[in-house]
């Protein structure tokens, strides 16, 4: 394929956008490739660059476009929206059904705050779960991202004991000193913490189906503990589903999972593809958000119309029948094509999946942990990827990443992808 006006575009970026990017995965620097594709248009599962290289997409724009590329419902809903006015800073009644879809529709939501991204929403339900408690620090898990808010920006440190270190120049070593690390999948590292600090944690974020390292998937009683041990401390559970929202199923994956949190993270395919994000949880808890209670939270486009309109016909969609059912089988071709490719030229790798997202690990598996994901070889990852864009397969530029499908997508295209992941894979 040739990428000549996708180089020169990135070119120009170099000069006035730092990375040349405004989002750094979008670099392609995690598969060791020397220029982004510059995507110029989408139509269900396929998307074009501005070489018009084609691509069955498997990003899904990392994840909103549960209904693919410019959904005929979902773009007439933004133009009849755009037309009565793009922005009013004041309340709409598209807000008001987006929040009362939402609150139908996940389980441990009664109230429900709109806001523009999934790290406001993140920032926001920690801010909110320090003043429902009156405590400080809070508990995340090594892998799991959160947005890029200062006090989640924090790996692990040389024990589970250590208080935060900041992963991002920029953020004060004081920012996150109340932000403690946990491991995934591992309830014993979240007891010693609480061991430790028995009545200091406010509570526990985590995506109860990671998706920021790959999908890793939560053991059997691992969300159970969480919870348990948290309400054994009087400390709130912040379910991340920013990804499983409306994804893993309508519900998200604490209806997957029949577990319960305290407060809940959306975003992504709430908004139909445009930005949003959104917190919710119990009245009791929510009432404490301005203007009802002292946690101040506001956001000038917070509700947008255009947003709201693009987030109301994708759930309307997504509630009829079968929907889940068809995204599962889809997310079943996909994983049995390279899987099944993988087998044919010996190659061994681990696939993760809960319905219609998955990630490819170049490793031996089980891959249930960070200590797992982080020994994963990324060199053969971005071999791959290379080979299937050639191809004309879109893939995730980072080996950390999900692949994400669509109702857009036909068996027959992932089916199609065995041969030609065959192919690259025999290269290994």
């Amino acid at each position: 394929m040739d990428y000549k006006y996708s180089k020169q575009s990135h070119s120009q970026a170099l000069k006035i956008i730092p990375g040349g990017v405004n989002s750094p995965v979008r670099s392609f620097q995690g598969v060791s490739w020397e220029f982004p594709v510059y995507i110029q248009k989408g139509n269900g599962s396929f998307i074009w660059d501005i070489d018009d290289n084609q691509y069955l997409d498997l990003l899904s724009s990392w994840g909103p476009l549960i209904l693919g590329h410019a959904h005929p419902q979902v773009v007439e809903a933004i133009n009849n929206a755009a037309q009565l006015g793009t922005s009013f800073g004041s309340s709409t009644e598209g807000e008001l059904k987006l929040a009362s879809l939402i609150v139908q529709a996940v389980p441990s939501i009664e109230m429900v705050r709109l806001v523009n991204s999934g790290t406001e929403a993140t920032m926001s339900a920690l801010r909110l779960a320090r003043a429902y408690t009156n405590r400080s620090k809070i508990v995340k898990f090594n892998g799991c991202y959160h947005g890029h808010s200062d006090s989640l920006l924090v790996s692990a440190g040389s024990g589970l004991m250590t208080s935060g270190v900041p992963s991002s120049a920029g953020v004060p070593t004081s920012t996150v000193e109340n932000t403690l690390v946990a491991e995934f999948n591992d309830l014993p590292s979240v007891q010693s913490l609480f061991d430790h600090f028995p009545e200091d944690i406010a509570g526990i974020i985590l995506e109860p189906i990671a998706g920021n390292m790959g999908v890793v998937l939560p053991e059997n009683g691992f969300l159970e503990g969480v919870i348990n041990i948290a309400k054994e401390h009087n400390s709130l559970v912040i379910f991340d589903e920013v990804i499983t929202g409306f994804r893993v199923a309508f519900g998200g994956a604490q209806e997957l999972y029949d577990v319960t949190p305290d407060i809940t993270c959306l975003g992504k395919i709430i908004g139909g593809g445009l930005p949003v994000g959104a917190y919710g949880g119990r009245k009791e808890i929510m009432e404490y958000v301005a203007p009802s209670g002292p946690m101040y939270q506001a956001g000038t486009l917070s509700g947008n119309p255009l947003a709201v309109s693009a987030g109301i016909a994708t759930l309307d969609l997504l509630r009829a029948e079968g929907v889940y059912t068809r995204l599962n089988k889809l997310g079943s071709c996909l994983e049995n094509a390279i899987l099944g490719a993988a087998h044919e030229v010996g190659v061994p790798l681990t696939i993760n999946r809960v319905g219609s997202m998955l990630t490819i690990f170049f490793h031996p598996g089980p891959v249930n942990s960070w200590a797992a994901v982080s020994s994963t070889d990324v060199g053969k990852y971005s071999k791959f990827f290379h080979g299937m864009l050639s191809r004309g397969y879109y893939l995730p530029p980072s080996a950390f990443e999900c692949l994400f499908i669509s109702l857009a997508h036909e068996e027959e295209d992932l089916f199609s992808i065995r041969d030609n992941a065959a192919r690259v894979l025999s290269s290994f």
